[in-house]
């Protein structure tokens, strides 16, 4: 009775729930990169580096549980397509809270390599970010019906057309990125992105001054 008093206001307003936490999502990751959030410890730039590598390794095993959850779906294991798609939820805010850390206490990299392949990169990228960024309300819309709902209530709600869409933004989303990681990390390489460190000294000025 106390989780489902506990569950009833997202139960009873999803959507607005929903706005409510990509508004905020979307202002943390917004403060981060303009540098008026000082959430972070600095990093040096061998902690950057690994940062990287474990974004990477984070948003592929992402990758495996989402598709994993697609897979169990369509084969009736609810349970299971449960299990995955909350591992790759979980997973995501891994990677937030990485990413975030990475840009508010370190640096960005600017891709380095011939053009033609430069814009293809920026091409993926582009779709990357543009993806991840209108996927946040879809996939917090279905995780939050998932969430508060049982396998046979779900059936009355929105989250399997919804959920497909989300799973088909996410999948694109996190295989661009991780091709793009590749690009720009083990094909070609990389240089410090000069305008996004220049966006961080209100941070480091924030922080002298605190301590």
């Amino acid at each position: 009775m106390a989780t489902a008093d506990a569950t009833r206001p997202v139960r009873d307003h999803p959507v607005a729930i929903t706005a409510v936490l990509s508004v905020a999502g979307y202002a943390l990751v917004g403060g981060a990169f303009a540098g008026v959030l000082p959430l972070f410890p600095d990093l040096s730039r061998a902690t950057v580096l690994l940062f990287g590598d474990l974004i990477a390794a984070v948003n592929t095993a992402a990758l495996a549980a989402l598709l994993a959850g697609v897979w169990f779906i369509r084969r009736g294991r609810v349970r299971k397509h449960r299990t995955a798609m909350l591992t790759a939820f979980a997973l995501i805010l891994v990677f937030l809270v990485l990413y975030l850390w990475k840009v508010g206490g370190g640096f960005e990299k600017s891709f380095v390599g011939p053009p033609a392949v430069k814009s293809v990169y920026l091409g993926m990228l582009a779709v990357h970010i543009f993806l991840s960024v209108v996927a946040v309300p879809v996939v917090l819309y279905a995780v939050l019906l998932g969430l508060t709902h049982t396998p046979a209530e779900l059936e009355g709600t929105a989250h399997a057309r919804v959920g497909r869409i989300a799973a088909a933004a996410w999948t694109l989303s996190l295989s661009l990125g991780i091709v793009t990681y590749l690009l720009l990390n083990h094909v070609y390489t990389w240089e410090p992105r000069h305008a996004l460190l220049l966006l961080a000294v209100p941070v480091r000025t924030l922080r002298s001054h605190w301590r």
